[in-house]
């Protein structure tokens, strides 16, 4: 596939790492000149461009930088990729540590909602609660036993299937997270963030999340 990616850190940096290798054709942008990602593009492969050209006419996007600077994407930054492309995000919401007060999330919005009114695209919420490392070191063939499970979430259809898809090619199980109404249910503090279950323990901890944002990632 052809796969353009927004942001080049520890997420954005390793699925390029992983993506050119599975032999995908990645077009990665950070918020500055492309010259700036010379290093990671010679490692990979991958081709480095201004953000605005990293989704120009791709099958999948992947959206990863901090949640503040979300609403800084230019205008219709997606919109340029292949009619029904899955737009994957990464985000999460650090008020405290990062991103400070946005009062839409903080009233109960669930973060993806958010992005995907800033984007003003359809998205599908994966890859937010793995470390880096494990993303990079820890892809196994389907059927391993204790394979790590992601959750994604986002309207079904053709485009989560993609999403499905590309998460089993990079090594793990895909879980289905429901809607992205439902995305709240792997937000920072929810039972499933942060860890590394196997399917069937992703499914539990997904159905035991509270709606109510943890004290701690909250403003």
């Amino acid at each position: 596939m052809r796969i353009g990616i927004i942001g080049a850190g520890n997420i954005g940096g390793t699925l390029t790492r992983r993506l050119c290798a599975l032999g995908h054709e990645v077009r990665v942008a950070n918020s500055r000149a492309p010259e700036t990602l010379a290093e990671l593009a010679a490692e990979t492969g991958a081709t480095a461009v201004w953000a605005a050209e990293a989704a120009r006419d791709a099958d999948l996007v992947i959206v990863s930088i901090p949640q503040k600077n979300v609403p800084d994407l230019a205008h219709g930054i997606v919109s340029t990729a292949k009619p029904g492309a899955a737009v994957i995000e990464t985000n999460n919401y650090y008020p405290r540590q990062r991103d400070g007060l946005i009062a839409e999330i903080e009233d109960g919005l669930p973060e993806s909602v958010w992005v995907s009114q800033q984007l003003g695209v359809p998205v599908v919420k994966v890859f937010n609660g793995i470390f880096w490392k494990r993303l990079l070191e820890n892809g196994a063939p389907a059927g391993t036993r204790g394979r790590i499970a992601l959750p994604v979430a986002g309207a079904d259809g053709p485009a989560k299937q993609a999403v499905f898809d590309l998460v089993d090619q990079l090594g793990f199980d895909p879980v289905d997270g429901g809607s992205l109404d439902e995305s709240w249910r792997q937000q920072p503090g929810t039972p499933v963030y942060g860890k590394d279950y196997d399917a069937a323990h992703t499914v539990e901890a997904l159905a035991a999340a509270s709606a109510e944002r943890p004290a701690n990632f909250r403003a």
